[in-house]
């Protein structure tokens, strides 16, 4: 699904911005409206065009393969579709800049896009990664095992079990663009942790990135949602489209 800004002009060239999830036991392609759209047609009205699209490994109604695809590579499974898929649509629209790309996401979204912007450094430019589940030795082991599978060695005495995904804070020293990390501190789903461990990743590389922490807020960003609509249109006007504002106030929100 491709959004675009309310003043579309196709003789423009417009920065890219994938929002994206993985899966594996959901595809997050919109296919209907509603008024809380704010990752995706919202935020195309800055200036953006906005995709979602899926990826293999990405749903398990399509296919016993389609699904098995992303086992033992968790992490990394559903990268290589989302960068191809959008140079295909550079290649195919000349209103996309292919030089300006971004990538966001939630939840697993947020584990996807900060591991995209490490592993593609030099393809997208920045990002925004929300409540991650970056590392998933501390994250719910009922969903991890479940999708990434665990491997079973049997020997002539014992049986064990081999299971391990590979974590975002192991490519920090890759990172070249502009990443934001966001997180409640009371995430009741993705324990803030998993984006602590990234930090401190990041911190050892010697890397400029920056961090949101929305207190009080759990999964989902609750009353400060708006907030952070409005740090997110920052962070990608500022490296994707070269606006930003040095006002301290964001004018935008009401709290009327």
């Amino acid at each position: 699904v491709m959004y675009k800004p309310f003043d579309f002009d196709s003789t423009k060239c417009y920065p890219l911005i994938e929002y994206v999830y993985p899966g594996p036991q959901t595809e997050a392609v919109n296919e209907s409206w509603s008024s809380g759209m704010n990752r995706i047609d919202r935020l195309a009205q800055m200036g953006f065009i906005v995709i979602t699209i899926g990826n293999r490994g990405g749903h398990p109604n399509r296919s016993k393969w389609y699904h098995n695809f992303g086992y033992g590579n968790l992490r990394d499974y559903g990268l290589a579709d989302k960068k191809v898929a959008a140079q295909q649509l550079i290649a195919r629209h000349s209103f996309i800049d292919g030089e300006r790309v971004g990538i966001h996401g939630h939840s697993g979204g947020g584990f996807m896009s900060t591991a995209a912007i490490l592993q593609y450094p030099d393809f997208f430019k920045a990002a925004v990664s929300c409540a991650g589940n970056h590392d998933n030795r501390i994250y719910n082991r009922w969903w991890s095992e479940k999708h990434h599978g665990i491997k079973e060695n049997i020997n002539e005495t014992d049986t064990t079990f081999a299971y391990r995904i590979s974590t975002n804070q192991e490519l920090a020293g890759r990172l070249k663009g502009h990443l934001m990390l966001v997180t409640g501190d009371m995430d009741n789903n993705v324990n803030p942790a998993n984006t602590i461990r990234v930090i401190d990743a990041l911190i050892k590389a010697n890397k400029r990135f920056d961090i949101l922490l929305l207190p009080g807020q759990r999964h989902s960003f609750g009353s400060m949602d708006e907030y952070f609509f409005w740090k997110m249109a920052d962070h990608f006007c500022r490296y994707l489209l070269g606006e930003s504002k040095t006002e301290v106030d964001i004018k935008e929100i009401n709290n009327d």
